[in-house]
């Protein structure tokens, strides 16, 4: 019998500590002296998260982990009878470092690629989501069409995220005409957007329609795609043999129809194909 997916632990310390917790379980990359066959020994696989990110990783209304990408590594999990996933949640900022410094095996938490990231990490080859990423502005803002029309204007953006590599590269392309304001993993920039803090953001279409939907933000896209982002699972430098697995496990998840049963489920739409 596939091994139990360990989760319990976390969520002990997520109900007592809230949505900054940690699980604390074990060290990355340990062996487990358990077998999953009574002569193959299984390895633990500790695998980054979040909690602040709505329907992808987030703490649920029964204190429950949850989300795209949580149900994503279970089933994978399941089907990688070699490892042992056990998910450790921290803020997005320290999710990166927690890699090279080798306290996680490998990152879910809608990672794309940027050249930064490419220089230091792997990512697995196939990947599951693919969003087109636009501006986003409050509904009633008519003078913001496209990301041209942001010079002299504020964008909002979480500090290393791919929205904010995009806006930087932007700038560095254009003599820097966008004043971007950076903040933390957790705070709600759509509500910055909202009230007119600032004037825009960069996002997808199936988070400005939950935002819409479970918080009345008031956004709309606009203008062309600015990248067809496609995310991935990051990983070490070391990690070949890993990723190759995730790989195989991904390609039979998506041929069965789950990944985009997945999709439907927590995105609203089949997000696993290009549109």
């Amino acid at each position: 019998m596939k091994k139990r997916f360990l989760s319990a632990s976390l969520l002990t310390v997520l109900l007592l500590a809230g949505c900054s917790a940690q699980a604390t379980t074990g060290g990355a990359g340990s062996s487990s002296a358990s077998a999953s066959n009574g002569s193959q020994a299984v390895k633990k696989i500790i695998v980054g998260t979040g909690t602040q990110f709505p329907n992808i990783c987030f703490i649920d209304k029964d204190g429950k982990l949850t989300g795209y990408d949580v149900e994503l590594v279970k089933e994978i999990d399941k089907r990688l009878p070699e490892y042992e996933f056990e998910l450790k949640t921290m803020e997005f900022k320290n999710l990166l470092l927690s890699l090279q410094t080798k306290k996680i095996d490998f990152i879910a938490h809608q990672m794309e690629v940027n050249e930064e990231r490419q220089k230091k990490f792997l990512y697995n080859d196939e990947a599951y989501n693919i969003f087109p990423n636009k501006i986003i502005v409050h509904k009633d803002n008519t003078d913001v069409k496209s990301i041209a029309d942001l010079k002299g204007k504020k964008l909002i953006a979480t500090a290393t995220s791919n929205a904010a590599s995009l806006a930087e590269k932007y700038n560095k392309e254009h003599d820097n005409p966008i004043q971007i304001v950076y903040t933390g993993a957790g705070e709600d920039a759509s509500a910055q957007v909202k009230i007119g803090r600032v004037d825009a953001m960069i996002s997808t279409q199936f988070a400005i329609d939950y935002l819409n939907k479970s918080a009345d933000a008031q956004l709309k896209t606009v203008g062309d795609t600015l990248s067809n982002s496609k995310v991935y699972f990051i990983l070490r430098k070391d990690e070949s043999e890993l990723k190759s697995r995730i790989d195989e496990a991904l390609k039979a998840i998506k041929a069965d129809g789950t990944l985009a049963k997945l999709s439907k489920q927590w995105l609203g739409d089949d997000y696993t194909v290009e549109k």
